[in-house]
């Protein structure tokens, strides 16, 4: 059976917690429909009937870990960013392999089409919505558009996890691997990649485009043709 997940400051050894820790564990590896409420029962060292108890259903269960999922990371990065832990020597080791399997656990979860995946998407947009707007408000003025691409450039990386870690020549689900397209991620958001003014005259080429009459591909009306 493995441990709690995270670091034992934010982790109590309740039954719930076991059983939430242990779902995680197990549909991070196995996905929703190859976990089976016995299963999860027997890693978090409980009957089936006590999760029953504590959850109802597999699906309940699955909501509860999608929560925690989310707000466990969100609340990773805060501490990271803003509570001044990146410079604790200790805090990011601590923390890592919880990092490493909840984006394992939210892959898993937004590829497996259910109704859940999707709104699982739409909390992390709108995660992502509020702390842009609150810590990054310069960044762009449409900021439900740059989470929704944010979100789904993330997940897309982490969702091609196969083609991304065959590319590193190490699996991007180890630490190893993790700790390498972190890095290049931290590179990516850092730099910009586009010339100023070089995005202005593109915004510029693209506001016609939103016109209720845009014009066609040949610069012609495409209401002209055959009148």
């Amino acid at each position: 059976m493995g441990g709690p997940i995270g670091d034992a400051a934010f982790e109590d050894l309740t039954a719930r917690a076991r059983i939430r820790d242990a779902a995680i564990r197990l549909f991070a590896e196995r996905g929703i429909d190859g976990t089976t409420v016995r299963d999860i029962a027997q890693e978090a060292g409980v009957s089936p009937g006590l999760l029953r108890h504590h959850f109802g259903s597999k699906e309940a269960l699955r909501e509860v870990c999608d929560a925690y999922a989310l707000d466990r990371l969100v609340k990773i990065k805060e501490d990271l960013l803003f509570e001044g832990k990146v410079a604790n020597p200790g805090f990011l080791p601590s923390v890592h392999p919880t990092i490493v399997l909840l984006y394992k656990y939210l892959t898993r979860a937004l590829l497996d089409g259910s109704s859940g995946a999707a709104a699982m998407f739409d909390d992390m947009v709108t995660l992502s919505e509020q702390w842009v707007s609150k810590h990054a408000p310069a960044v762009t003025e449409d900021y439900r558009a740059y989470a929704a691409v944010l979100v789904g450039m993330q997940s897309g990386l982490l969702a091609m996890h196969d083609h991304v870690s065959r590319a590193l020549g190490v699996d991007i689900f180890t630490t190893e691997g993790h700790l390498r397209m972190a890095g290049a991620l931290a590179d990516f958001y850092s730099h910009s990649l586009l010339d100023p003014e070089f995005v202005t005259k593109a915004r510029a080429a693209m506001e016609p485009l939103r016109a209720p009459n845009p014009p066609s591909a040949t610069g012609t009306d495409p209401g002209a043709e055959g009148a």
